[in-house]
């Protein structure tokens, strides 16, 4: 019989559920009982679609995500917000127990949800930044931030890092080296979770632009997008990432664009596509080193763990990345073009070493 597991999912973009399909495939296949505790929102109807019934939810509200149209109002606000904040976290692991006492639970598993822990049971935390880049005094501030997090992290078993552990991996210094003792063998990198599978079909897409993010940044990415298309050649497909928008395309300057793509096409057109004009939330490169894609990163504004990945990867030469603001297209899309794309990372392995990392 299998164990009963609390899996609690972090719901800012889709990028937490979306990595989190493949972990709660694989515990409902080998016959464990999951709840899903997320917020409902664009993250929850992912999941719900692609696992209907085979896993219950029990939505419960996230931390706040005080989003701006200009990066410093976001920090500022923040910032403002961390009491909030933290009292979030304590909210969530009082109901984390509460869950745990009722329903007999025998495992929690948290996708960035720091308080989704349990002092009761086993607790794991899927978690790919033990560094935090500080927008504002770095180099003072960013060892404290670790200690921070390690501190907020202390209810967790396993810290479990979904990359390689060698060569700066995907996520360069934030998933590695660390300054401080977390505990021997609390960090376990398990290598990267893409939910999205090779398919044997023929690149026919030129330019893929997957859009994305937390409004307003995700609505005015559009904006950009879409006001580039008559200048662009070539097959162009779009997605709004609009959860609920349906799946009907509509023809716009040649292009075909998508208010929303469910997880099976959106993985058709990445496998089709040449070229990938995307976020670069870690989620994403994860599923771009699967598949070994070339890439435009356009980091959401006030992101800067995105901001971060961007710079990490162009500078050793495996994408493009621009700022939103200086976004042009065509000339950056050919920039793109030149870059080595990103190395490929077979994932195949990672759902082994994360369910061995819980046994």
């Amino acid at each position: 019989m299998g164990r009963r597991i609390l899996y609690g999912v972090y719901h800012w973009g889709l990028g937490h559920a979306t990595r989190s399909l493949g972990p709660i495939r694989a515990l409902i296949e080998r016959g464990d009982e999951v709840i899903v505790m997320m917020q409902p929102g664009p993250g929850m109807h992912l999941l719900k679609s692609e696992l209907g019934d085979a896993c219950e939810f029990f939505p419960f509200r996230d931390t706040p995500a005080p989003f701006s149209r200009y990066p410093a109002v976001f920090y500022l606000r923040m910032t403002a917000s961390m009491p909030w904040v933290l009292a979030g976290y304590r909210r969530e692991h009082r109901m984390a127990e509460k869950l745990v006492a009722e329903r007999h639970l025998d495992c929690v598993i948290s996708d960035s949800r720091f308080g989704v822990s349990s002092r009761a049971v086993p607790s794991y935390c899927i978690f790919h930044s033990i560094h935090q880049v500080v927008p504002f005094f770095s180099r003072i501030t960013e060892p404290f931030t670790e200690w921070g997090q390690r501190d907020l992290l202390k209810g967790f078993t396993k810290i479990l890092i979904p990359d390689v552990a060698e060569d700066g991996g995907l996520s360069g210094w934030l998933g590695h080296d660390p300054d401080f003792d977390w505990g021997e063998g609390r960090l376990v990198h398990i290598g990267p979770l893409a939910s999205v599978e090779r398919m044997d079909v023929e690149q026919d897409i030129d330019v893929f632009f997957s859009v994305s993010g937390i409004e307003p940044q995700r609505g005015l990415l559009e904006q950009l997008v879409l006001q580039s298309l008559p200048k662009l050649s070539g097959r162009i497909v779009v997605t709004l990432g609009l959860p609920g928008a349906g799946d009907e395309p509509r023809e716009m300057a040649g292009a075909t664009v998508y208010g929303y793509l469910d997880r099976k096409r959106q993985a058709e057109m990445l496998n089709r596509a040449k070229l990938v004009m995307t976020r670069s939330g870690y989620t994403t490169l994860m599923e771009l080193a699967h598949l070994g894609r070339k890439a435009l990163f356009v980091a959401t504004p006030g992101q800067s763990e995105q901001e971060y990945l961007a710079r990490f990867h162009r500078r050793r030469g495996h994408v493009w990345s621009v700022e939103q603001k200086h976004l042009d297209m065509a000339p950056d899309l050919e920039r793109a073009r030149a870059a080595r794309g990103i190395p490929r990372l077979d994932g195949g392995a990672s759902i082994g070493r994360f369910l061995a990392a819980i046994a």
